[in-house]
């Protein structure tokens, strides 16, 4: 079977920017575009111009400077959202237009006090202003989810007439399950027989923890875009995280034979020089990129590491560019993987020296909770002189 050709729209400088704490200055912006274009990336979407004058600047900036992908900016589906838009974009290779339009009845009714017919009527207007002024259109139903399956079928047709050559539906408020999803994705498809002609894409927020499996979902569903964020940072619980996504279809290619021009081994780097931007990291067990998604304590997981690392790592640390797999030594660790250590250390024991060295150092481990090289040479020292060895004080690491 031939692997299905995936096109990979990243909005970490749009959506991701807009969670709370992770904005970013002009030349964090600049820098994150230059790494995301190493990355591979295809749709790069840069911000939302008519937002502040310093976001069309950053807009316009990349615009000129990223010349690989295609770079996209945010719009409402309004006159003036559209026109200043593309006012930002129009030294771009490619560029594309993102416009957004919320199509359920309570976001028509409370937000946009819009009715349907109305909201019909803005987005064709918008749609077809900027098809004469960009290479591409994409355009978004918020909370495209929660709304009237027949009023979304008929947003759908009304866009692409006008000019749309993506279609994106949004999970906004995270409230899909990824059958769920993946059923509406189908039904859309079967529906408006006009998707044929256009790019189907998918954009899941992650309020339930299931942003990256609604993702999967609608690609499995017969979507081609995915839309997402280096760390999965976006609005509220955040977005689809990229990393996860990727790396889910490269790990199950045997379930999901999708291709896409990612980079792998640059994930991990994109992910930390996104924390470095907005001074905050992904916790230590976030999948693919976390401190401690090579990481192994547990005696049973490092000696099974240890004797062939298949046995708990279903990627190698090196494979999305992480330095290694790390054997952390607490009281959990094993002989095994005490022993390794001690080796790497260039000690060497008799297997009744390591089983003393090895309850010394549980005792050790009960009282503090990282242990350190010095704690080791330490221990080997107290056990040859009948001591007990001393905690070494974190702050001489």
């Amino acid at each position: 079977m031939s692997a299905t050709r995936i096109t990979v729209f990243d909005t970490t400088l749009r959506d991701g920017e807009q969670s709370p704490g992770c904005s970013m200055t002009a030349d964090e912006k600049m820098h994150m575009a230059h790494l995301l274009d190493r990355l591979g990336v295809d749709v790069m979407e840069a911000g939302f111009p008519v937002a502040s004058e310093g976001d069309f600047a950053a807009v316009q900036k990349i615009a000129r400077e990223i010349q690989r992908p295609t770079v996209a900016a945010l719009a409402r589906a309004t006159v003036n959202d559209v026109k200043r838009a593309c006012e930002a974009l129009q030294d771009a290779r490619c560029s594309r237009l993102h416009i957004f339009l919320a199509t359920s009845d309570i976001h028509l009714q409370y937000k946009l006090k819009a009715t349907r017919a109305e909201a019909l009527n803005s987005a064709r207007i918008a749609v077809s202003q900027a098809a004469e002024l960009v290479d591409e259109v994409e355009f978004s139903a918020e909370d495209g989810t929660r709304s009237h399956f027949d009023y979304l079928c008929e947003m759908v047709e009304t866009v692409i007439d006008a000019g749309a050559t993506t279609i994106n539906i949004p999970d906004t408020v995270g409230y899909m399950l990824p059958e769920e999803y993946g059923d509406l994705i189908r039904r859309l498809r079967h529906s408006v027989s006009k998707l044929q002609d256009v790019q189907l894409s998918v954009h899941c927020h992650n309020d339930l923890g299931l942003a990256v499996a609604n993702t999967l979902a609608g690609v499995q569903a017969g979507a081609t875009q995915i839309e997402c964020t280096i760390n999965g940072i976006g609005e509220r619980a955040g977005n689809a995280a990229l990393e996860e996504i990727i790396m889910a279809m490269h790990v199950r290619a045997d379930r999901m034979p999708y291709e896409t021009n990612i980079q792998t081994k640059l994930l991990c780097e994109a992910s930390r020089e996104l924390a470095r931007a907005i001074g905050f990291s992904p916790q230590p067990n976030k999948p693919i990129v976390g401190a401690n998604a090579f990481a192994h304590e547990a005696g049973i997981h490092q000696h099974g590491v240890l004797a062939n690392p298949l046995c708990y790592e279903i990627m190698t640390p090196e494979s999305v560019g992480a330095s290694g797999t790390l054997i952390v030594l607490g009281k959990h660790s094993g002989r095994h993987a005490l022993q390794a250590r001690y080796a790497d250390l260039g000690y060497s024991f008799t297997p009744q020296e390591l089983i003393e060295i090895y309850h010394r150092f549980v005792e050790l481990a009960d009282r503090k909770k990282k242990i350190y090289d010095q704690d080791l040479i330490a221990l080997v020292t107290a056990e040859r002189h009948g001591e007990k060895a001393a905690a070494v004080p974190a702050s001489r690491a």
